[in-house]
């Protein structure tokens, strides 16, 4: 029995470049966080900028056009990673789960900065679609939000959490 041919075999698998299943849970690097934290935003600002459109052509109070805002943001958000999963092979129970596992945080952080900071915006809440207040306010917060909820991911992902989930799908 040769057993230099098995030898060299097993050197090759070791190799640290390669990325494995498990060494993406070890810490995640920031381009992972950010390209997590971008898919999550254009979920949310879907969803968002929809709610808006139509709170407002409806005439609706700033209170149900912010709930319909993030409700859709949310649906959104997951609808994103849903698609995904599911056209990885999941089945639809078992996508719904990762989709919250894998959202949900994000979501929150981003709606709740993003909204705050159209709340704090003098004139923003009351500010038409046509209006630069309103889409500078928006996307000023979606901006903020961005940087605060990139950190939130790189944190979860390093545990094994949040998007991480995803990515063993993909």
């Amino acid at each position: 029995m040769d057993h230099s041919a098995h030898h060299t075999d097993t050197t090759h698998h070791h190799a640290p470049e390669h990325g494995g299943g498990h060494a993406a849970h070890q810490g995640a690097t920031w381009g992972t966080a950010a390209k997590a934290t971008l898919h999550c935003l254009v979920g949310c600002a879907i969803g968002e900028i929809l709610g808006m459109v139509i709170g407002t052509a409806l005439l609706w109070g700033n209170v149900p056009t912010m709930a319909l805002a993030i409700s859709l943001a949310f649906l959104f958000g997951y609808s994103f990673t849903l698609f995904a999963v599911r056209r990885a092979g999941l089945d639809l129970k078992s996508a719904i789960k990762v989709a919250l596992a894998a959202d949900t945080v994000s979501i929150a952080v981003m709606e709740l900065v993003d909204n705050l900071i159209i709340a704090l915006t003098p004139g923003a809440m009351d500010a038409h679609l046509t209006d630069g207040l309103f889409w500078s306010a928006l996307l000023g917060g979606f901006a903020v939000a961005f940087v605060i909820t990139t950190p939130v991911n790189k944190w979860m992902i390093g545990r094994g959490k949040g998007h991480a989930v995803v990515h063993a799908y993909h």
